[in-house]
């Protein structure tokens, strides 16, 4: 991982905090882990009243497809919950369709239409994140669900400050609460309390962007649970194990990523992973290969090729969307795109010429100037 990326820490060895906390996974009890798990489950399971044993957020991609599996080998008896994406694909309502075959009880939430477009605007436009009201969504609406069904638990996947990189406190957490969703859950400085001061949209319109009231939530006692602070997480064998019940990917890999089996459902997907390439000078490919890397599944040298090959190319297509298509809901055009893209990037990164301007090839592609973390 480049030492450019939030939160990271490089050791003394110029070791990142996530390989360090991928090494200690081996010296985890995990059978002790699974016991912790299952005996939460039941404390918190003679709060409910609702009949079901938790809420698991569910998008229909490869994780959450892994999670309602666990659970229902774990004898389970889970309700999914979807905060609906922000451009749909098909391949994408495929999958969670087929989530849904696995045999599990499902309630699909989706936020009013028009104040999603605005607030799609809003966050490319203040915060460079054009999935902002997507990311506190997925957080908000589930615990909304929960507090409103009477269910005090959510099984969450895995803990991203864990699995890529944070603070060793954020890392080791096994609760996803208020704290950790207003640290590290996307927010990007942008309040959902923040909105109705800069913009025509109502309170009455971000409810389900609001995360409940601590009272509420005192009262229930709900716990939001990591999964991969109980069992190995492995977005891979997460994969495999979602292909062998009916998942589907596709037939070449993701554009701005490696591999064929992740981020399918969105195709505004490509323009967030481009402008964390901006910001940081890395994306998806870099994320996955250090995953894989980790794991023994390539060298880092080899993973340190495909980044250079893959990642952060400009966002013309998504999932075989033009841009020009994704960016019409949001009234905007490639050129305005470009020049929000422009204020976000940051110039230290990549090539310039003589008036400090930014390089682009034929493709309107930026050149990285360094692919490895610099050495003493």
């Amino acid at each position: 991982m480049p030492d450019t990326k939030p939160d990271l820490a490089l050791d003394a060895n110029g070791v990142c905090s996530a390989c360090r906390a991928y090494e200690q996974r081996s010296e985890i009890d995990w059978d002790s882990r699974e016991r912790d798990f299952l005996s939460l489950v039941s404390q918190l399971g003679d709060k409910s009243s609702s009949g079901y044993d938790c809420i698991v957020p569910v998008s229909g991609g490869k994780d959450s497809t892994f999670q309602v599996i666990k659970m229902k080998e774990l004898g389970l008896n889970p309700l999914a919950v979807t905060a609906t994406t922000c451009d749909f694909s098909e391949i994408g309502r495929r999958n969670l369709d087929n989530l849904r075959q696995i045999g599990v009880d499902h309630i699909t939430v989706s936020p009013n239409p028009k104040v999603r477009k605005k607030l799609n605007r809003i966050g490319l436009e203040l915060v460079g994140d054009i999935s902002w009201p997507e990311h506190v969504g997925i957080f908000t609406i589930p615990v909304r669900m929960a507090v409103s069904m009477n269910i005090p638990l959510i099984v969450w996947g895995e803990n991203s400050q864990n699995e890529y990189g944070g603070p060793e406190k954020a890392a080791q957490n096994a609760e996803l609460d208020r704290n950790w969703l207003e640290e590290f859950g996307g927010l990007l400085g942008l309040r959902v309390s923040d909105i109705s001061n800069i913009s025509p949209i109502s309170p009455d319109d971000l409810v389900l962007y609001t995360y409940p009231s601590e009272e509420a939530i005192g009262r229930l006692g709900l716990k939001g649970l990591f999964l991969g602070q109980f069992f190995p997480w492995d977005g891979l064998n997460n994969a495999q194990i979602a292909k062998a019940h009916g998942f589907e990917t596709l037939s070449h890999v993701v554009e701005g990523s490696m591999v064929d089996y992740e981020n399918l459902d969105n195709h505004q997907t490509g323009i967030h992973d481009y402008f964390k390439f901006l910001k940081f000078g890395f994306s998806r490919t870099s994320d996955i290969a250090s995953l894989y890397i980790r794991r023994g599944r390539m060298t880092r040298d080899e993973g340190l090729e495909i980044s250079r090959e893959l990642d952060g190319k400009f966002p013309w297509t998504c999932l075989g969307k033009p841009l020009e298509e994704i960016l019409e809901p949001l009234e905007l055009g490639v050129d305005a795109f470009i020049e929000i893209c422009d204020r976000f990037t940051n110039s230290d990164l990549f090539q310039t010429d003589q008036k400090g301007e930014l390089v682009r090839d034929a493709k309107g592609n930026l050149t990285k100037l360094a692919y490895d973390n610099p050495r003493d």
